[in-house]
Protein backbone atom coordinates (compact mmCIF):
# COMPACT_ATOMS: atom_id res chain seq x y z
CA UNK A 1 0.00 0.00 0.00
CA UNK A 2 2.80 2.40 0.90
CA UNK A 3 4.44 1.92 -2.49
CA UNK A 4 1.23 2.75 -4.36
CA UNK A 5 0.64 5.80 -2.17
CA UNK A 6 4.17 7.02 -2.87
CA UNK A 7 3.62 6.58 -6.61
CA UNK A 8 0.38 8.56 -6.40
CA UNK A 9 1.93 11.30 -4.28
CA UNK A 10 4.93 11.59 -6.58
CA UNK A 11 2.71 11.84 -9.66
CA UNK A 12 0.40 14.50 -8.22
CA UNK A 13 3.17 16.60 -6.66
CA UNK A 14 5.31 16.22 -9.77
CA UNK A 15 2.62 17.72 -11.99
CA UNK A 16 1.97 20.54 -9.51
CA UNK A 17 5.69 21.36 -9.33
CA UNK A 18 5.98 21.41 -13.11
CA UNK A 19 3.00 23.75 -13.24
CA UNK A 20 4.44 26.12 -10.65
CA UNK A 21 7.87 26.13 -12.32
CA UNK A 22 6.29 26.63 -15.73
CA UNK A 23 4.25 29.54 -14.42
CA UNK A 24 7.40 31.16 -13.11
CA UNK A 25 9.35 30.61 -16.34
CA UNK A 26 6.60 31.94 -18.57
CA UNK A 27 5.67 34.65 -16.06
CA UNK A 28 2.07 33.50 -15.63
CA UNK A 29 0.38 35.46 -12.86
CA UNK A 30 0.11 33.59 -9.59
CA UNK A 31 -2.93 33.62 -7.36
CA UNK A 32 -3.01 35.34 -3.99
CA UNK A 33 -5.41 32.62 -2.80
CA UNK A 34 -3.59 29.90 -0.87
CA UNK A 35 -5.92 27.28 -2.39
CA UNK A 36 -4.98 28.21 -5.96
CA UNK A 37 -1.78 28.28 -8.01
CA UNK A 38 -2.83 30.59 -10.84
CA UNK A 39 -4.98 33.70 -10.85
CA UNK A 40 -6.62 32.44 -14.06
CA UNK A 41 -9.36 29.98 -12.98
CA UNK A 42 -9.09 28.02 -16.23
CA UNK A 43 -5.35 27.50 -15.82
CA UNK A 44 -5.82 26.57 -12.17
CA UNK A 45 -8.59 24.08 -12.98
CA UNK A 46 -6.52 22.55 -15.77
CA UNK A 47 -3.51 22.11 -13.48
CA UNK A 48 -5.66 20.54 -10.77
CA UNK A 49 -7.26 18.10 -13.21
CA UNK A 50 -3.95 17.14 -14.81
CA UNK A 51 -2.43 16.48 -11.38
CA UNK A 52 -5.38 14.26 -10.44
CA UNK A 53 -5.31 12.53 -13.82
CA UNK A 54 -1.65 11.70 -13.24
CA UNK A 55 -2.86 9.36 -10.52
CA UNK A 56 -4.34 7.04 -13.17
CA UNK A 57 -1.10 5.89 -14.82
CA UNK A 58 0.61 6.02 -11.43
CA UNK A 59 -1.78 3.58 -9.75
CA UNK A 60 -1.85 1.28 -12.80
CA UNK A 61 1.94 1.23 -12.98
CA UNK A 62 2.34 0.67 -9.24
CA UNK A 63 -0.19 -2.18 -9.18
CA UNK A 64 1.38 -3.78 -12.24
CA UNK A 65 4.87 -3.56 -10.77
CA UNK A 66 4.20 -4.32 -7.11
CA UNK A 67 0.66 -5.71 -6.90
CA UNK A 68 -0.43 -9.31 -6.62
CA UNK A 69 -2.67 -9.12 -9.67
CA UNK A 70 -2.59 -7.59 -13.14
CA UNK A 71 -3.40 -3.91 -13.29
CA UNK A 72 -6.32 -4.78 -15.56
CA UNK A 73 -8.02 -6.34 -12.55
CA UNK A 74 -8.66 -2.81 -11.29
CA UNK A 75 -10.94 -2.21 -14.28
CA UNK A 76 -13.17 -5.26 -14.02
CA UNK A 77 -13.34 -8.96 -13.26
CA UNK A 78 -12.53 -9.62 -16.93
CA UNK A 79 -9.14 -7.93 -16.56
CA UNK A 80 -9.97 -5.09 -18.91
CA UNK A 81 -12.14 -2.00 -19.26
CA UNK A 82 -15.38 -3.01 -20.98
CA UNK A 83 -15.85 -0.11 -23.40
CA UNK A 84 -19.18 -1.24 -24.88
CA UNK A 85 -20.66 -1.63 -21.41
CA UNK A 86 -19.26 1.76 -20.39
CA UNK A 87 -20.95 3.32 -23.43
CA UNK A 88 -24.31 1.90 -22.39
CA UNK A 89 -23.81 3.22 -18.87
CA UNK A 90 -22.92 6.66 -20.23
CA UNK A 91 -26.06 6.66 -22.40
CA UNK A 92 -28.05 6.43 -19.18
CA UNK A 93 -25.81 8.54 -16.94
CA UNK A 94 -25.76 11.72 -19.04
CA UNK A 95 -29.52 12.25 -19.47
CA UNK A 96 -30.24 11.17 -15.90
CA UNK A 97 -27.73 13.60 -14.42
CA UNK A 98 -28.87 16.33 -16.82
CA UNK A 99 -32.35 16.03 -15.31
CA UNK A 100 -30.88 16.08 -11.79
CA UNK A 101 -28.82 19.19 -12.54
CA UNK A 102 -31.79 20.94 -14.14
CA UNK A 103 -33.95 20.27 -11.08
CA UNK A 104 -31.17 21.54 -8.82
CA UNK A 105 -30.81 24.79 -10.76
CA UNK A 106 -34.58 25.30 -10.68
CA UNK A 107 -34.78 24.53 -6.96
CA UNK A 108 -31.80 26.42 -5.55
CA UNK A 109 -32.04 30.20 -5.98
CA UNK A 110 -29.17 32.24 -7.36
CA UNK A 111 -27.55 33.77 -4.26
CA UNK A 112 -25.81 36.48 -6.25
CA UNK A 113 -29.12 38.34 -6.47
CA UNK A 114 -27.96 40.43 -9.42
CA UNK A 115 -26.04 40.06 -12.63
CA UNK A 116 -22.29 40.17 -12.26
CA UNK A 117 -20.29 43.12 -13.48
CA UNK A 118 -19.79 43.04 -17.18
CA UNK A 119 -22.61 40.54 -17.71
CA UNK A 120 -24.08 42.83 -20.35
CA UNK A 121 -20.95 42.43 -22.46
CA UNK A 122 -21.15 39.79 -25.17
CA UNK A 123 -19.06 36.74 -24.26
CA UNK A 124 -15.88 36.05 -26.19
CA UNK A 125 -17.16 32.85 -27.77
CA UNK A 126 -13.83 31.62 -29.19
CA UNK A 127 -12.36 31.81 -25.68
CA UNK A 128 -15.43 30.14 -24.17
CA UNK A 129 -15.32 27.32 -26.71
CA UNK A 130 -11.60 26.85 -26.16
CA UNK A 131 -12.10 26.71 -22.40
CA UNK A 132 -14.92 24.19 -22.80
CA UNK A 133 -12.82 21.96 -25.03
CA UNK A 134 -9.94 22.03 -22.55
CA UNK A 135 -12.07 21.30 -19.48
CA UNK A 136 -14.17 18.59 -21.13
CA UNK A 137 -11.06 16.93 -22.55
CA UNK A 138 -9.51 16.67 -19.07
CA UNK A 139 -12.62 15.56 -17.17
CA UNK A 140 -12.63 11.90 -18.33
CA UNK A 141 -9.05 11.39 -17.16
CA UNK A 142 -9.62 13.20 -13.86
CA UNK A 143 -12.83 11.29 -13.11
CA UNK A 144 -11.36 7.93 -14.14
CA UNK A 145 -8.29 8.53 -11.99
CA UNK A 146 -10.42 9.10 -8.89
CA UNK A 147 -12.42 5.94 -9.56
CA UNK A 148 -9.36 3.79 -10.17
CA UNK A 149 -7.71 5.02 -6.99
CA UNK A 150 -10.69 4.86 -4.63
CA UNK A 151 -13.16 2.29 -5.97
CA UNK A 152 -10.51 0.32 -7.82
CA UNK A 153 -7.26 0.03 -5.93
CA UNK A 154 -8.31 1.07 -2.40
CA UNK A 155 -11.42 -1.13 -2.39
CA UNK A 156 -9.45 -4.15 -3.55
CA UNK A 157 -6.61 -3.50 -1.14
CA UNK A 158 -8.91 -3.43 1.88
CA UNK A 159 -10.82 -6.39 0.45
CA UNK A 160 -7.68 -8.54 0.64
CA UNK A 161 -8.03 -8.55 4.43
CA UNK A 162 -11.74 -9.36 4.51
CA UNK A 163 -13.87 -12.16 3.16
CA UNK A 164 -16.43 -9.65 1.93
CA UNK A 165 -16.14 -6.71 -0.50
CA UNK A 166 -18.18 -4.44 1.76
CA UNK A 167 -15.45 -3.32 4.19
CA UNK A 168 -13.44 -2.06 1.24
CA UNK A 169 -16.52 -0.40 -0.21
CA UNK A 170 -17.19 1.48 3.01
CA UNK A 171 -13.53 2.41 3.53
CA UNK A 172 -13.19 3.79 0.00
CA UNK A 173 -16.44 5.76 0.40
CA UNK A 174 -15.22 7.41 3.60
CA UNK A 175 -11.81 8.19 2.11
CA UNK A 176 -13.38 9.59 -1.06
CA UNK A 177 -15.59 11.93 0.95
CA UNK A 178 -12.68 13.03 3.14
CA UNK A 179 -10.45 13.63 0.12
CA UNK A 180 -12.82 16.35 -1.08
CA UNK A 181 -12.37 18.28 2.16
CA UNK A 182 -14.88 19.49 4.71
CA UNK A 183 -17.32 22.10 3.54
CA UNK A 184 -20.69 21.41 5.10
CA UNK A 185 -22.52 18.53 6.73
CA UNK A 186 -24.87 18.18 3.78
CA UNK A 187 -21.92 18.20 1.37
CA UNK A 188 -20.07 15.49 3.28
CA UNK A 189 -23.26 13.41 3.53
CA UNK A 190 -23.77 13.80 -0.23
CA UNK A 191 -20.26 12.60 -1.03
CA UNK A 192 -20.45 9.71 1.43
CA UNK A 193 -23.88 8.58 0.25
CA UNK A 194 -22.91 8.75 -3.42
CA UNK A 195 -19.66 6.91 -2.74
CA UNK A 196 -21.48 4.08 -1.02
CA UNK A 197 -23.92 3.66 -3.90
CA UNK A 198 -21.08 3.84 -6.42
CA UNK A 199 -19.10 1.27 -4.46
CA UNK A 200 -22.06 -1.09 -4.37
CA UNK A 201 -22.45 -0.61 -8.11
CA UNK A 202 -18.85 -1.70 -8.66
CA UNK A 203 -19.51 -4.87 -6.68
CA UNK A 204 -22.78 -5.63 -8.45
CA UNK A 205 -21.42 -5.08 -11.98
CA UNK A 206 -17.93 -6.44 -11.41
CA UNK A 207 -16.16 -3.37 -12.72
CA UNK A 208 -15.60 0.38 -12.69
CA UNK A 209 -17.29 1.22 -15.98
CA UNK A 210 -20.67 2.29 -14.57
CA UNK A 211 -19.18 4.61 -11.95
CA UNK A 212 -16.60 6.05 -14.32
CA UNK A 213 -19.43 6.88 -16.74
CA UNK A 214 -21.51 8.55 -14.02
CA UNK A 215 -18.53 10.44 -12.60
CA UNK A 216 -17.66 11.76 -16.06
CA UNK A 217 -21.27 12.76 -16.74
CA UNK A 218 -21.46 14.54 -13.38
CA UNK A 219 -18.26 16.53 -13.83
CA UNK A 220 -18.73 17.26 -17.53
CA UNK A 221 -22.19 18.74 -17.08
CA UNK A 222 -21.38 20.74 -13.95
CA UNK A 223 -18.01 22.03 -15.12
CA UNK A 224 -19.19 22.52 -18.68
CA UNK A 225 -21.99 24.75 -17.42
CA UNK A 226 -19.66 26.61 -15.06
CA UNK A 227 -17.16 27.18 -17.88
CA UNK A 228 -19.83 28.42 -20.28
CA UNK A 229 -21.11 30.85 -17.64
CA UNK A 230 -17.62 32.01 -16.67
CA UNK A 231 -17.97 30.69 -13.12
CA UNK A 232 -14.95 28.40 -12.89
CA UNK A 233 -13.56 30.63 -10.16
CA UNK A 234 -16.49 29.83 -7.85
CA UNK A 235 -15.33 28.06 -4.69
CA UNK A 236 -18.46 25.92 -4.30
CA UNK A 237 -17.99 22.19 -4.77
CA UNK A 238 -19.67 18.93 -3.82
CA UNK A 239 -18.16 19.30 -0.34
CA UNK A 240 -20.14 22.51 0.18
CA UNK A 241 -23.36 21.29 -1.46
CA UNK A 242 -26.62 22.48 0.16
CA UNK A 243 -29.31 20.17 1.47
CA UNK A 244 -31.28 20.39 -1.78
CA UNK A 245 -28.37 18.79 -3.63
CA UNK A 246 -28.27 16.03 -1.01
CA UNK A 247 -31.98 15.32 -1.50
CA UNK A 248 -31.60 15.09 -5.27
CA UNK A 249 -28.44 12.99 -5.03
CA UNK A 250 -30.04 10.48 -2.67
CA UNK A 251 -32.91 10.19 -5.15
CA UNK A 252 -31.15 9.97 -8.50
CA UNK A 253 -28.10 7.89 -7.54
CA UNK A 254 -30.26 4.97 -6.30
CA UNK A 255 -32.27 5.27 -9.54
CA UNK A 256 -29.06 4.93 -11.54
CA UNK A 257 -28.00 1.99 -9.37
CA UNK A 258 -31.30 0.16 -9.93
CA UNK A 259 -31.30 0.83 -13.68
CA UNK A 260 -27.69 -0.23 -14.19
CA UNK A 261 -27.94 -3.40 -12.10
CA UNK A 262 -31.13 -4.37 -13.96
CA UNK A 263 -29.43 -3.77 -17.32
CA UNK A 264 -26.34 -5.69 -16.24
CA UNK A 265 -28.41 -8.72 -15.26
CA UNK A 266 -30.40 -8.56 -18.47
CA UNK A 267 -27.23 -8.47 -20.54
CA UNK A 268 -25.72 -11.24 -18.38
CA UNK A 269 -22.71 -9.03 -17.77
CA UNK A 270 -19.65 -10.89 -16.53
CA UNK A 271 -19.17 -10.39 -12.81
CA UNK A 272 -22.75 -9.30 -12.11
CA UNK A 273 -23.93 -10.30 -8.66
CA UNK A 274 -27.26 -10.04 -6.92
CA UNK A 275 -28.10 -9.62 -3.23
CA UNK A 276 -27.53 -12.78 -1.28
CA UNK A 277 -24.77 -14.15 -3.50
Amino acid sequence: MLTVLLFLLAAVLGVLMVGVIGADVFEVSASTDSDQVFSDPLADTALLFISIAAGLPAVLLAVRRFGRHRSGALSSVTGRFRWRWAGRCAALAFPLYAVQLTLYLAWVPDESGSPSEGSATAPAWPAVVGALVLVLALVPFQAAAEEYVFRGWLTQFVGRFARSPWPGTVASAVMFACAHGWGSLSGFALLLSSSLWWGMLVVRTGGLEAVVALHIANNMLVLGLATALGELDETDSAATAPWQALVLETTFTPLYYVAITWLARRLRLAGTTVPGQ
